[in-house]
Formats: structure tokens, C-alpha cells, sequence
């Protein structure tokens, strides 16, 4: 019978081409405004690594100076040098890293290749098993190549193809800041929506990593360091001490710059949590920290809602286009409804034949589901024009708006659902037609 209402909705199709376009198109521009701002969320409020999600967590410690303090407010965002190392050597949890964006400039020995300021990453040897990263050649850096400040470098794909040709350039050298680097690994292609990791001055949205060195090599060689970093004293070692010859980002620099995750069972979250505790404490004790003890342990989602990564006008703008699908269902409820009703003769002798009401019914809905797969494939295409303008707009979670299967598959559900929805009351207002009236009328 399916097959029999298809062919019924096609012939209705034919004969009433304006009223069926002026429906199609309601459709479609609520679809398209719909699934242009619902993409958008989906992309910034996804999952970026839903296998061990809820293992990952980010470490807050309060370090900063009295001054301003206010009871109950946050803990720095990132961390200072001196505790990263310290919680670092602690290893408490099953993998540990801290890390900080870096740039600098590649020196390609291939001919036609200028030279390239591009990004990276400084980090600690457990980044990579860390976050599950996969390598297409070659691996990561030891612990101990960490602590013996290996000139070593991971690089991306696109770095590798632009510089090797894409072949397996492990053991092969590069040179950074003029300094002579040894690949020992590729990453394969590993693209996560958000880096999740480094939310800091917009990293977390738009920031395309093409190289990570160890952590102490690069502060060794001064690799410049990205991102923020907030300090409120003078860096010294002591008091009466000069001045910490690397600076803000000197061990003893009271200025925090670093992200650090660990990872470990979602069981164990509290006992790591009174671990921050317990080492705060202490180094209030000390003198180091001033502010009462006060840490944060957030997993992935927690932190990537507690940075707002989903911007508050990309939630206003899904609830307004959804208002907007909904101003355009009404509209294809008035349309259906004018249409099932012009054809109440045809009903009516249906029904003298021997049609059902739930046939009828049945038959109308078909035709609405119709109208909505044609919404659907017209609204796909505006949906992706509304993306392509949100890529060209200044924000920095523009190049992410892209359409995924997800979204591509939800364009056509949530079409044809719409206008089942919208064909709800003409259908059932159809059946209702009386085959006498109908029959005496003609």
C-alpha cells in the first residue's frame, strides 16, 4: 500500500505544482535555518574524544597572590611551571602531561619550499597516549628522552606531506628555530573537532598543530611559547634572589601558562582531588601559595561547558531558528489543509468504495512525508550555503561549521518528521469527510 500512496502523492504533486512548491519551500527554509545553527551547536557541543572522556580530567590549583582575592571565586585556569613539574614527578595518575602551545619557523630543505611560521606544541612524553593520538609512522618521546632534552619532534601529516612528500620521514631531521630537530614520529590523521586540551586565547577552536617537541627542549632552546599566561610577582627563585634567567616562564615564576591532564578511573577522581588538597595545603605552608586551598578537577565535558565553548548567541540562534521551522510549519499546516480539503470529492468516493479512515489518514500522511524528503533535499542545500557564510564570518569557531553524516542524516529525519507533524491535522481532517455529502454534492 506504501507503494500505492507514493504514486497517489506524486499524481497530487503534478496537478497542484504551485501549491505543492509554495509547501516544499516553507519546508525548506525552516530545514535550512535549522540545521545551519544545529550544526554549529553539534560541532562545538560534541564529544571530542568520547572513548575516554570521562578518564580525562584538568587540574586548577589556586596559586596566585592574595591580592583581590575574593572567597569562592575560580582557581587560576592553568598552572604555574613549578606545580606542574612537582604533581608531574608525583604521578599520581595513570598518564600525566602538562603542556603549552608554541610556534616557530621551519626551515624546509626541499626546493620551492619557503621557509614557514607554523604551530605546535611543547608537552611532556604521556601527551600522546594521553589523548589516544595516532601515529601513521614512527611514535612519540620517551620519559627519560624528556628529562634528557631530546632534540626530537613529532610532526603532523600536513607537515610531513609538505616536507617529506608524505613518506615515512622517522629518523629524518628538520629544523625549527634554527635548530636541528630529529622526527620520531607522524601523526596519522587526527583532527579532533575542538582541542579541547588548550581552550586558552581561542586555541581550542581554530588552531591547527603542526609539530610537538619535548617540554624542556624547547624551553632549553627558547621555542616561543602561545597562549595566555597571567602572572602577579616578580619572578625569583627566592626573595633576595636575581632574577630567574627564563623569566615569566622560569620555574620559580609566579605566572601560570600551562595546561595539565591526567589520566585515571572516574573512581579514583576523589582521592586524587584530596591528593590537590593535601599539596596545596603544603604549599600554603611553605609560603608559596597564599589563598586558602581551593582545586578543581573537571573531566572533558565539564570543562569544555565550564569555558562556555558553546557561545551563548549559537544557542539563542538554534532556539530562534527553530522558532522560525516552527512559524514555517504553521504555514504548512494551512497549506495542507487547504489542499486535502479541495480534494474532499475525491475522499468521499474513496470512501464510498470502501476506503478506511486509517487508509485515508494514512495515505494524506504519505503525502506530507513527501513534501517534507523535497523540503529536506531543498533545505540540505541551504544549509550548506548557511554554513559556507558562517565560515566567512570573524569568529573562531568558524571553520568547524561543516556538515557531517550526522547532521546530514538528521537534515532528511527531521524534514520528513516535521511535515508528518504538520500533516497531522489536515490528514486527520481529511478522513473525517462524509462520503454521502460528497456523494449527493456531485
Amino acid at each position: 500500500m506504501f507503494a500505492y500512496y507514493l504514486d497517489l502523492a506524486l499524481r497530487s504533486f503534478r496537478r497542484n505544482k504551485v501549491l505543492t512548491a509554495l509547501m516544499v519551500l516553507a519546508i525548506a527554509l525552516g530545514i535550512g535555518a535549522s540545521m545551519t545553527t544545529l550544526t554549529v551547536f553539534h560541532v562545538l557541543s560534541g564529544d571530542p574524544i568520547p572513548q575516554k572522556s570521562e578518564r580525562l580530567f584538568y587540574v586548577q590549583l589556586d596559586s596566585e597572590s592574595i591580592g583581590g582575592f575574593q572567597p569562592g571565586q575560580e582557581p587560576q585556569s592553568q598552572m604555574t611551571r613549578f606545580d606542574a613539574e612537582r604533581l608531574l614527578r608525583d604521578a599520581k595518575g595513570e598518564r600525566q602531561a602538562f603542556m603549552s602551545g608554541a610556534s616557530a619557523v621551519i626551515e624546509p630543505d626541499r626546493e620551492g619550499i619557503d621557509p614557514m611560521h607554523v604551530s605546535g606544541r611543547m608537552t611532556t612524553a604521556d601527551f600522546f597516549g594521553l589523548f589516544d593520538i595516532p601515529f601513521k609512522y614512527g611514535n612519540g618521546w620517551s620519559r627519560t628522552e624528556d628529562e634528557g632534552r631530546g632534540r626530537l619532534v613529532v610532526i603532523s601529516s600536513e607537515l610531513n606531506e609538505k616536507l617529506f612528500g608524505g613518506s615515512d620521514s622517522v629518523g629524518k631531521t628538520i629544523s625549527l628555530d634554527q635548530n636541528v630537530f630529529t622526527v620520531t614520529g607522524v601523526l596519522d590523521a587526527w583532527e579532533p573537532t575542538l582541542k579541547f586540551y588548550d581552550t586558552s586565547t581561542g586555541r581550542g577552536l581554530n588552531d591547527d598543530e603542526q609539530f610537538y617537541i619535548p617540554f624542556w627542549t624547547g624551553m632549553d632552546l627558547k621555542i616561543d611559547t602561545d597562549g595566555n599566561m597571567n602572572c602577579w610577582a616578580t619572578p625569583t627563585a627566592l626573595e633576595d634572589a636575581e632574577p630567574d634567567p627564563e623569566g615569566n616562564r622560569g620555574v620559580n615564576a609566579s605566572c601560570a601558562w600551562l595546561q595539565y591532564w591526567v589520566e585515571m578511573d572516574p573512581a579514583r577522581a576523589g582521592d586524587f582531588r584530596q591528593y590537590l588538597s593535601n599539596y596545596s595545603d603544603q604549599q600554603r605552608e611553605s609560603g608559596r601559595f597564599e589563598r586558602p586551598t581551593n582545586v578543581r578537577l573537571r573531566n572533558v565535558m565539564e570543562w569544555l561547558d565550564f569555558n562556555g565553548v558553546v557561545p551563548q548567541d549559537v544557542r539563542l540562534q538554534v532556539w530562534l531558528a527553530f522558532g522560525f521551522l516552527a512559524v514555517c510549519l504553521l504555514n504548512t499546516v494551512g497549506l495542507l489543509l487547504a489542499k486535502f480539503l479541495r480534494r474532499s470529492s475525491e475522499i468521499g468516493v474513496r470512501r464510498a468504495l470502501g476506503a478506511s479512515r486509517r487508509a485515508i489518514f494514512s495515505q494524506c500522511l504519505v503525502e506530507a512525508g513527501m513534501v517534507g524528503f523535497a523540503g529536506g533535499i531543498a533545505g540540505l542545500g541551504l544549509a550548506l550555503l548557511g554554513l559556507w557564510a558562517v565560515r566567512q564570518q570573524p569568529v573562531g569557531y568558524a571553520p568547524l561549521a561543516q556538515l557531517d553524516l550526522s547532521m546530514l542524516l538528521t537534515t532528511f529525519v527531521l524534514a520528513v518528521a516535521a511535515s508528518v507533524v504538520a500533516g497531522l491535522l489536515p490528514a486527520w481532517r481529511a478522513c473525517q469527510v462524509a462520503p454521502a455529502i460528497q456523494l449527493k454534492s456531485q
